[in-house]
């Protein structure tokens, strides 16, 4: 496949501009934290949202397997030469990312994590219990975290813990969210020997059936998810409270949608439910006033 075509036409925008669309077009609530910190920081965790979802986008939008897995093996190749100082990044995202590396003390091993997760999408579409569910959402959010709690501002070591499981936490609200997306791709995240306990099929996700054992399935995630949040909070130390504030702002907007799920009895299979820009706006708002 030539370089070329792993390109984004771009129309003489600049790696800047490039990773602000890309951040504000995907509508999420990560974009929402980002709008309340400093010009620098705030730049800083645009492009590295930005590349997250570029890696994410490879797996999500390239429908042949073999193309996404030779497009992932293009971006471990060219942040391993960004990295080496061998090339100018081609590719915008990283343009605008290199800058920030050295401030923020964003190592390549990092992002090559965040590559090998996206790349367990196309290899593993079942997990058979939440440790090696687990393994994947260090992979693809508890790394996001550590990088993003560097770039907001950690001056405690033992943030990176809370970082982590905040990660985590989100991961497995996105899985909840998302149940009937990743069915309609073939995944089910949900542990196997979980759907087995409750009396679930793998085929009762993928037909989109709800019953009481889905219900009571899905009743379980949400309060393993509830109980990562409150572990996440309680390690977050509180020399740290203020800087990490987008962290508390994304665990806020993520818990509204996560009651909202399941006041809405998980009705996931069919639907994909979300908080509109304003709801997420005024929940940023209000964490950023109250600092928590």
């Amino acid at each position: 496949m030539a370089d070329n075509a792993l390109m984004p036409q771009t129309r003489a925008m600049t790696p800047e501009q490039y990773v602000q669309d890309k951040a504000a077009g995907s509508g999420s609530s990560f974009y929402y934290a980002f709008l309340f910190l400093p010009p620098p920081r705030r730049a800083a965790i645009t492009a590295f949202y930005a590349f997250c979802r570029e890696i994410d986008d490879v797996v999500d939008e390239v429908s042949d397997p073999g193309v996404a897995a030779t497009k992932l093996a293009w971006w471990q190749n060219e942040v391993a030469e960004a990295y080496a100082g061998k090339t100018t990044p081609r590719h915008p995202v990283l343009a605008a990312l290199m800058p920030h590396v050295a401030p923020y003390d964003i190592r390549q091993e990092q992002l090559q994590a965040v590559i090998e997760g996206c790349r367990m999408d196309l290899t593993q579409t079942r997990y058979l219990d939440f440790p090696g569910l687990a393994h994947y959402c260090h992979l693809v959010a508890g790394v996001v975290g550590e990088v993003a709690s560097s770039i907001f501002g950690r001056t405690d070591d033992n943030t990176l813990a809370y970082a982590r499981k905040l990660g985590l936490a989100l991961q497995l609200t996105n899985i909840i969210r998302d149940v009937g997306d990743d069915a309609r791709r073939g995944r089910v995240y949900l542990p196997v020997n979980e759907l087995q306990a409750h009396g679930v099929k793998v085929k009762d996700i993928l037909d989109r059936r709800y019953s009481p054992e889905f219900t009571a399935l899905m009743t379980a995630q949400a309060e393993r998810a509830q109980r990562c949040y409150d572990e996440a909070l309680a390690l977050l130390p509180e020399a740290d409270r203020r800087s990490q504030k987008p962290g508390l702002m994304m665990a806020n907007i993520y818990r509204t949608l996560l009651g909202e799920i399941e006041a809405g009895g998980f009705q996931v299979l069919h639907q994909r439910i979300s908080l509109t820009p304003l709801r997420k706006l005024w929940i940023a708002m209000r964490t950023n006033w109250r600092g928590r």
